[in-house]
C-alpha cells in the first residue's frame, strides 16, 4: 500500500504540487513570524529575572525547535528513499538537511548570545549544547556526503545511510537537560500540564514557532523544487515548461 502510495508521487507532480504549496507557505511565515515578533518585542512584558534579554527566545527556541524537526523530515525521508528507491525524497531529504543545517546553526548562535548575559560565558561544554553542536556536524556530514559522489543517487544512498544512523543524537538532544545536570534550563513550553512561562510569552512563541515551521517548509519545498528541476532537465516535461 505505501510502495503503491509513494511511487505516484513522481517528479512532474511534486513539481506541480509544490508550486500550490510554496505561496501559501510564504504567507504563512509572513504573517505568524510578523504578528508573533511584534508582540514578543513590544507588547510582551520584561522577565522580572532577565530583562529584555529573555526577548531572543523568539528566534532561538523555534530555530531549536526546527533544527530537530527537520531532522526528523531528513530520517524519514531517508527511510522511504532507501526502501523504495524514489527520487523525490531522495531530494526531499538532502533539502531538509541543508535548512535544518542552518536552523542549527542559528539556534547555536542565538544560544550563545542569550547565554552570556545569563550565564556570564558564550559557551560551555554542556550537555544540551554540545548535543546540538553534533547535530551540526552531523547535518554538514550529510550534505558533503551527497556531494561527494558524480552520481547523485549513489550520494543521496550514502547520505540517507548516515541520515539513519545520526538520528540517535535527537533523543539525546531532546533528554539531555532530564538525563544530566546542565547549565541549560529545562523544558518550559512543551509541558502539557503546566508550561512554566507567562501567556503573555507563551502566546508569540507560540506564533513565531508557527511562522518558523511554514518557513522551513517553504524553504525545504523551494530547494527541493530546484534540485529536482536541475536533475530533470533534459525530461520533455522541464522542458515544456
Amino acid at each position: 500500500m505505501f510502495k503503491k502510495l509513494f511511487q505516484n508521487i513522481s517528479p512532474k507532480n511534486f513539481y506541480f504540487f509544490s508550486s500550490k504549496i510554496i505561496p501559501w507557505a510564504f504567507l504563512f511565515s509572513l504573517l505568524f513570524i510578523s504578528y508573533g515578533l511584534y508582540l514578543g518585542l513590544f507588547v510582551a512584558p520584561s522577565d522580572y529575572q532577565q530583562g529584555d534579554a529573555f526577548r531572543i527566545i523568539y528566534v532561538h527556541v523555534p530555530s531549536a525547535w526546527l533544527s530537530l524537526f527537520a531532522y526528523t523530515s531528513v530520517f524519514v525521508c531517508s527511510v522511504i528513499s532507501l526502501i523504495w528507491k524514489i527520487k523525490v525524497f531522495e531530494i526531499l531529504s538532502i533539502a531538509s538537511a541543508k535548512n535544518g543545517a542552518i536552523f542549527t546553526f542559528l539556534a547555536l548562535i542565538t544560544g550563545s548570545i542569550w547565554g552570556k548575559p545569563m550565564w556570564g560565558t558564550w559557551w560551555v561544554w554542556d550537555a544540551r549544547l554540545t548535543s546540538e553542536l553534533i547535530l551540526l556536524f552531523i547535518y554538514l556530514s550529510i550534505i558533503f556526503l551527497y556531494y561527494s559522489y558524480d552520481d547523485y543517487r549513489k550520494g543521496a544512498k550514502a547520505a540517507n545511510i548516515l541520515a539513519i544512523v545520526g538520528f540517535i543524537n535527537i533523543p539525546i538532544i531532546h533528554f539531555s537537560v532530564e538525563w544530566w545536570n546542565t547549565l541549560h534550563q529545562g523544558p518550559s513550553v512543551m509541558k502539557f500540564s503546566s508550561p512554566s512561562i507567562a501567556s503573555e510569552m507563551l502566546y508569540p512563541l507560540i506564533y513565531t514557532t508557527i511562522g518558523f515551521t511554514a518557513y522551513l517548509l517553504l524553504a525545504i519545498l523551494m530547494s527541493a523544487r530546484n534540485t529536482l528541476m536541475d536533475h530533470e532537465k533534459n525530461t520533455n516535461w522541464i522542458k515544456s515548461i
